[in-house]
């Protein structure tokens, strides 16, 4: 077992260094083979692994043209402050890929930042996907602090709450909500957010730079049923009263409008920080969230979008 162990652990040296010189060094296979003492083959496939592996992350820096036209009259029709549009895959039915990575992107802009920055962060799986794309930094000058509880239902840690996965990757000071994503009852949101740590918590979130949101949609996949925070019959009162998407746990309507009641009134996620005062981002993809993201952009509840060239065109054909 333990030779078996070791001899993966080579392979995946050898992997990564051959994607350093394949994607970083621009060496050709031909190259890498000569300098690795190996076969073109070998060389070949040891570059595929370093990308499978996620040993290299590629990112593309060109912008094309599509896709800077529909960011135009995106940030036109919406009064965004930032869009940034990713290529679409036809075949791909991902709801992140491309769009996690320009995300990552965007992060770590304002994270080489020299001055202290305080960073919010809400949730989910699009997120996830971007914060595992960012790169190792040092930044203990900024502070990244956490817009959701990251409490489970069951009592566990919310999965798709990913404050300790930035912190970790970019050595931030970082500032969870010890909370559950929905209480059981408004009079305990109420007695939660009264305690001394959290009131300093939701003090500092709503002085944030910038912010980086996930949208999820209310259908019968909503994330927000999907991960146990609200139940069936929950679900079904959310849509019976027009709810369209959610950002943090906040359900909102086709116009952007908060749901009345319900679930709301149970949500432990910090308000929204200002649009006014600095830039709120959100990220989101697909077919079944256009409604949600549209509603979104509509109430300004957010003033920047990093979305994908298929979303983009919905956006702007429903607008």
């Amino acid at each position: 077992m333990a030779q078996r162990v070791d001899s993966s652990s080579n392979r995946l040296d050898d992997a990564a260094r051959a994607g350093w010189l394949y994607y970083v060094a621009g060496n050709t296979q031909e190259e890498i083979a000569s300098k690795l003492g190996i076969s073109r083959q070998s060389a070949q496939r040891l570059v595929s692994l370093s990308v499978s592996e996620g040993l290299i992350k590629v990112r593309l820096d060109h912008p094309i043209g599509r896709c800077m036209d529909l960011a135009g009259r995106l940030k036109t029709r919406f009064a965004l402050d930032l869009v940034e549009i990713v290529p679409t895959d036809p075949a791909s039915e991902s709801t992140t890929i491309g769009v996690a990575q320009a995300t990552a992107a965007e992060i770590e802009r304002w994270l080489k930042r020299p001055d202290p920055i305080v960073m919010a962060i809400g949730t989910g799986r699009t997120l996830k996907a971007a914060v595992e794309q960012l790169m190792p930094m040092e930044c203990p000058h900024h502070k990244v602090v956490s817009l959701t509880g990251n409490i489970a239902p069951d009592g566990s840690a919310a999965y798709y709450n990913v404050i300790f996965n930035v912190a970790d990757t970019v050595k931030a000071r970082s500032f969870p909500m010890p909370l559950p994503v929905i209480a059981s009852s408004a009079r305990e949101r109420e007695l939660l957010h009264a305690q001394p740590m959290i009131r300093e918590t939701l003090a500092l979130a709503s002085h944030a730079d910038v912010t980086f949101v996930g949208v999820g949609d209310i259908g019968p996949d909503a994330p927000l049923y999907l991960d146990g925070f609200i139940t069936d019959a929950e679900l079904k009162a959310l849509q019976k009263a027009g709810a369209v998407g959610e950002i943090c746990g906040w359900a909102f309507d086709a116009d952007g409008k908060l749901i009345d009641g319900l679930t709301n009134d149970r949500v432990a996620s910090a308000p929204m920080p200002s649009r006014e005062r600095s830039l709120v981002v959100a990220i989101a993809m697909g077919k079944r969230k256009l409604p949600g993201i549209r509603a979104t952009l509509n109430r300004r509840l957010v003033n920047g979008l990093i979305t994908d060239e298929r979303t983009a065109e919905g956006l702007l054909d429903l607008a």
